[in-house]
Order: C-alpha cells, then structure tokens, then sequence
C-alpha cells in the first residue's frame, strides 16, 4: 500500500486515526501518490528525516509529539524541508493557524470543513 514506486510524488501523512490514514492512504493513491503513514508525532520526523517525500498532511493532534512539535522540529534540520508542509487538523483557531505558517506550514486545511476531492485537489495543486 505504501511502497514507492518510481515517478510517483510521495505524500508522508502523519495522523494518529487508522480509519483517517486508511481513507486518506486509499484517495491519494487513487489520485496517483505513493503514501507514506506517520501514527505519531515522533515517528512522523523520524520518517521525515530518513524518507524522500514531496508533501507532508500533517496532524496537529498526535501522541509523542504534536503537529505544532513537528513542525518546530523539522525547522531545525538542514534541507528538511523537502517538499509543502500541509496541516490537516480539525482544530480552528487564529492563534494555532498564525503560529503554524510562523513554523513553517504552507496550509491549514480543517478536516471537518474540506472534502475529500477538495484535499487531493490541494495535493494534486501544491505538486503540479
């Protein structure tokens, strides 16, 4: 499900809900992407440091290390920064969304208000 194969754009998805990562995995490489599954937070930069990816879905609720830890971490690394940094919460709050693109994030995107077509269309846009 996750194996990359060659041309394809790698999306690293970092979400804690195994039905999200499950539905989002299945849409994306619907639309032609290799998906790379995070659960947590840590395991999320790990595979950011260590995997070539050329957009991260980023959660901001997650065990270990939340989306907001995340994002402070990869502005750290040298060249970690690979590819858009896309935050797919359902948190909606001003202070959270000002403090992400402060980090680095590219998007804020809130679950509960885009669809499914609208989140691959975003992809699709940011990789084209």
């Amino acid at each position: 499900m996750n194996q990359n194969t060659p041309n394809k754009k790698t999306i690293l998805l970092i979400e804690d809900e195994v039905d999200l990562v499950d539905l989002y995995t299945e849409i994306l490489n619907e639309a032609g992407f290799n998906v790379i599954p995070a659960y947590d937070g840590e395991e999320g930069i790990i595979k950011a440091k260590n995997e070539h990816w050329d957009l991260m879905l980023l959660d901001i609720m997650l065990p270990e290390k939340d989306g907001m830890a995340v994002l402070e971490e990869l502005q750290k690394l040298e060249d970690s920064k690979k590819g858009p940094i896309v935050l797919l919460t359902n948190l909606n709050s001003e202070d959270l969304i000002e403090r992400a693109y402060k980090l680095g994030a590219d998007d804020y995107l809130i679950k509960s208000e885009i669809s499914l077509e609208d989140i691959t269309k975003k992809v699709i846009s940011y990789l084209s």
